[in-house]
């Protein structure tokens, strides 16, 4: 009884885990009789779905029912709860049944404990936009699937340009799987940077020129990153993150800290073999500067929650952050 729920903000890779599952379980030729996605504002339809689900398929292949944007995880009935357990156990194998939502299933709930315990659950979050290694680990995932070769430098370039954007990601390294062609050699840094949109800029590119104290660039990256409409609130997050995992690694270096392991687990780093070079890039930094850009960062925050205009406000805290780490100030 394959039965899934996929869950997740990131709708990009999401549908594309979908596709994946879609094409593996049908028949092309009994597609169209044998797939059916459901939406939530057609009536039962979770009650139509279990009854789908329940039906031997046509021709070959398996059927795949698809319930779209579920609120299974958030709220169940206690009628629809007892449809569940009465029909997820005995599900034919025949059936795909798939359930997805961008929320967090709740797990306090009966269904979504039901679902935990029939249900195969995937998760897709974008990840942070802080979580540099992890950003390393996707875009070499995404170019192994493509078949692409990249040196490391490479990898790192697009981390820069694309940050947590999966679509964008997906694009770049189709574009650079047609260039490569058959070519068995890795594509270099400069390769790449001469092939992917050189208008990108990213909230990791912003956070860099702040610590180096370039205020025009900064000034430059923000407009960009608005032009693009990123989130103002995303950039501070993502800028809150930067700061904060330096902040830890400065700390902790100047208290006397050897062990990287311990470091990183202060500063929320998944990899203790990039502390190594953290504490490179924090060397030449003031702990006081560090320090201050946070609340500077808290103040930005909140003035964005509280309705202010966004691009004056980024716009002066971003010149009164780059203050602090002008290169006379380190």
């Amino acid at each position: 009884m394959p039965i899934y729920f996929f869950w997740g903000e990131d709708e990009f890779v999401l549908n594309r885990a979908v596709t994946a599952l879609r094409t593996t379980c049908l028949d092309p030729q009994w597609a169209d009789f044998n797939y059916t996605k459901l939406s939530p504002e057609q009536p039962d339809a979770i009650i139509q779905g279990l009854n789908l689900a329940m039906t031997a398929p046509f021709g070959a292949g398996q059927r795949m029912v698809w319930l779209a944007e579920t609120t299974l995880g958030q709220r169940c009935p206690e009628d629809l709860l007892v449809e569940l357990e009465r029909t997820l156990p005995v599900l034919p194998e025949t059936t795909v049944l798939l359930f997805t939502s961008s929320a967090k299933p709740d797990g306090r709930l009966k269904s979504t404990k039901l679902l935990q315990r029939y249900a195969e659950i995937r998760e897709f979050t974008p990840i942070a936009p802080w979580k540099t290694d992890q950003l390393a680990q996707h875009v070499r995932q995404v170019a192994h699937e493509r078949g692409v070769k990249l040196t490391a430098g490479a990898v790192q370039l697009l981390v820069e340009a694309v940050g947590n954007h999966s679509r964008q990601l997906y694009m770049e390294v189709d574009k650079l799987h047609l260039y490569a062609g058959q070519s068995k050699h890795p594509l270099d840094e400069a390769t790449v940077a001469a092939l992917i949109t050189t208008s990108t800029q990213s909230s990791l590119q912003l956070a860099t020129a702040i610590r180096q104290g370039h205020t025009s660039k900064a000034l430059s990256l923000v407009s960009d990153l608005l032009n693009r409409n990123e989130p103002p609130l995303r950039i501070v997050s993502t800028l809150v993150g930067q700061f904060r995992t330096r902040l830890w690694v400065k700390l902790m270096t100047e208290a006397g800290e050897r062990d990287e392991r311990t470091i990183a687990r202060a500063a929320e780093v998944n990899n203790p073999k990039q502390i190594y070079f953290l504490q490179q890039e924090v060397r030449s930094l003031h702990l006081e500067s560090l320090l201050q850009a946070l609340p500077l960062l808290l103040e930005l925050e909140f003035g964005l929650k509280m309705g202010a205009e966004p691009v004056v406000l980024l716009h002066t805290k971003v010149i009164e952050l780059c203050q602090l780490f002008e290169p006379a100030k380190r």
